[in-house]
């Protein structure tokens, strides 16, 4: 059974790489607070927002860019597991959950075949990274999400194989958002594995092109995490697969700072009371999201009065943002058991095998 074929995206690429290598140029770093913390010391950290490429994968995703004209982004080209470890070692990072990155993710136009087998590359990739480095890495496996009996083999492989720690979804695939009831089959196997799953924003193909004169990634990023959790939300599958731990990225987007019109529009709705019994805002607040690129004072109070600290996940997005984002939550004048929380406590709750490793 297909779920769809994928549409060809030809302005949704440029958008991140372009804007990450005028951030490399001018230093991603510069835009981070001066450190708050000290610089060195114990590893406590655990990323549950940090990117692999293994080379094969990589050299599709620069050939796939090269035919858009989009620069390579050289923190990518150059990303290796063993400088990857030397940097955790820099930033305190003790583990890092690997994921795939955003645009294209596993789409390269080449069909269901190939896109499956990618993502076997991937699993397999990622899964001797965590046997190389013990302790120092955690998988989310991605899926290819193209054909529905192929998409149940690799969530089968992922977990009783690979033992993967959880599954890595793409916002949308093929401009098919995670609430289309063509995902339903996938959603019910993950609800029955009690499945954490990490959703990483892409800018979708319908919307590249809405840049008002940004890098589409810019906007559209987090606009896309915004639509596929309201997708979620609204085809009610929050509530039938109440067993999928859900982080989402970047801060859940701008759910944050919509939460409340999302509420607003739906809760006087006596139908509402089916996929959101308590209400539109009761169920965003059950989600996990993580802080990567969104440690700003805004965004963060915007997330916590949505969600109490315990929903968070640290995350940096590497290597397109720097592993240190830690110095701003010491800014933000949040307890000390708040921030331990962040860092790393509600990750190893997430994912206890973290806790030993």
């Amino acid at each position: 059974m297909l779920f769809h074929n994928c549409p060809s995206c030809d302005s949704t690429g440029s958008s991140r790489r372009q804007f990450m290598a005028g951030l490399a140029a001018a230093g991603a770093a510069a835009m981070l607070p001066a450190p708050a913390v000290r610089a060195h010391g114990a590893r406590t950290l655990i990323d549950t927002h940090c990117h692999f490429y293994p080379p094969s994968y990589l050299a599709a995703q620069l050939e796939w860019e090269g035919k858009r004209n989009i620069p390579p982004f050289k923190p990518m080209v150059d990303w290796t597991p063993a400088r990857l470890i030397e940097l955790m070692d820099k930033d305190r990072v003790r583990t890092a959950v690997m994921s795939l990155a955003s645009t294209p993710g596993l789409w390269f136009d080449a069909g269901a075949d190939e896109a499956a087998k990618t993502v076997r590359v991937c699993q397999d990739f990622v899964a001797k990274m965590r046997q190389d480095f013990p302790g120092r890495f955690g998988v989310f496996a991605p899926l290819s999400m193209m054909n529905v009996d192929v998409t149940l083999k690799e969530i089968e492989y992922a977990f009783d194989t690979l033992k993967t720690d959880g599954i890595n979804l793409q916002s949308n695939y093929g401009d098919k958002w995670l609430g289309d009831p063509m995902y339903q089959p996938v959603l019910a196997e993950l609800n029955r594995r009690k499945a954490v799953v990490y959703v990483h924003p892409l800018v979708a193909a319908c919307c590249g092109r809405l840049s008002v004169g940004a890098f589409p990634a810019v906007l559209e990023v987090p606009h896309d995490t915004t639509r596929t959790v309201t997708s979620l939300l609204l085809s009610g599958s929050f509530k039938r697969f109440p067993d999928i731990k859900w982080i989402f990225s970047h801060a859940g987007g701008t759910i944050p700072m919509l939460a409340g019109r999302i509420a607003a529009f739906y809760d006087a709705n006596p139908k509402t009371k089916e996929y959101a019994p308590d209400g539109v805002m009761a169920e965003l607040a059950k989600l996990h999201y993580d802080t990567a690129n969104a440690t700003s004072a805004p965004a963060m109070a915007a997330l916590l009065k949505l969600v109490p600290v315990s929903q968070v996940t640290y995350g940096t997005d590497y290597p397109y943002f720097p592993l240190d984002q830690n110095k701003s939550l010491q800014k933000l004048g949040l307890s000390a058991g708040d921030v331990q929380a962040i860092e790393n406590g509600n990750a190893t709750r997430l994912i206890p095998r973290l806790k030993a490793a």
